[in-house]
């Protein structure tokens, strides 16, 4: 479930991009293998190509995986990110050449668990409504180092929508920090969380976590999720650890290039 419920917001977030933004990123989606399969030939970013959710409902074999590349191809992709876990990867699967270049923690706990650890903030923490939705996309995507346009229009479009609980920070009238939940059943995953250079120390990522794990309570849902880099120096997987947030297992990163 963890692994479905990430690949689930990622599809959320790309097909649910309005035009025409969509149509100028090239937006596509596919589903395979049990997994989904995610194509942005236009993305200012290189990071929105991506491909998960594999191994969980049926076996991610070497079929399923030369599938998912010609989908690359045919949708003109120069390079896409095949996120997957070490145990569900096929024999034979170094012979289709792509490099690893990057780990990833999955983290989980109990939204109500994680709602009471909020740290003190000078900040105000409130949803987002679709008022101030373009100013907080744009406020993620620069911390982020992301351009914004039309990925503005993909995150802005998440505010108001079923599903979403995007939340924001603010110095008086400036949002400083942003952050998004999607809620997936009995489910729900952190996702977006970001806070501007000038503002971080302030509490406002704890701040985020607890707010959002507040939301997935109230919508009924039993297990928060979450996913971040290793790495040391990584102060996100620290707040989310603090939180009440434990580490459950790695994902590995593999790139293709086209």
């Amino acid at each position: 479930m963890i692994e479905l419920t990430e690949a689930e917001f990622m599809y959320a977030y790309e097909t649910g991009t309005p035009e025409p933004a969509r149509s100028r990123l090239g937006v596509a989606a596919a589903r395979i293998g049990g997994g989904v399969a995610l194509a942005m030939p236009n993305d200012p970013s290189g990071y929105w190509s991506k491909a998960l959710g594999f191994g969980v409902t049926e076996p991610f074999t070497l079929a399923v995986l030369d599938e998912v590349l010609d989908f690359y191809r045919a949708h003109g992709v120069r390079q896409a990110v095949l996120q997957l876990i070490p145990s569900v990867l096929p024999d034979g699967f170094a012979s289709r050449g792509l490099e690893k270049t990057g780990t990833w923690v999955k983290l989980g706990g109990d939204p109500a668990a994680v709602a009471e650890a909020a740290a003190p903030t000078g900040l105000r923490i409130a949803p987002v409504t679709p008022d101030h939705a373009e100013r907080w996309a744009d406020t993620v995507l620069e911390t982020f180092g992301m351009p914004t346009g039309d990925l503005t229009a993909m995150l802005a479009a998440t505010a108001g929508r079923d599903h979403w609980r995007p939340f924001a920070a603010w110095d008086g009238d400036e949002i400083v920090a942003g952050a998004n939940l999607y809620l997936h059943g009995e489910s729900a995953a952190l996702n977006a969380a970001a806070t501007k250079p000038g503002h971080r120390g302030r509490g406002a990522q704890s701040a985020l976590i607890a707010a959002r794990a507040r939301a997935a309570a109230e919508a009924g849902c039993r297990h928060l999720y979450a996913e971040t880099w290793r790495g040391d120096g990584n102060q996100s997987l620290s707040n989310m650890v603090r939180a009440g947030l434990k580490p459950l297992y790695e994902r590995e990163n593999w790139t293709a290039r086209f």
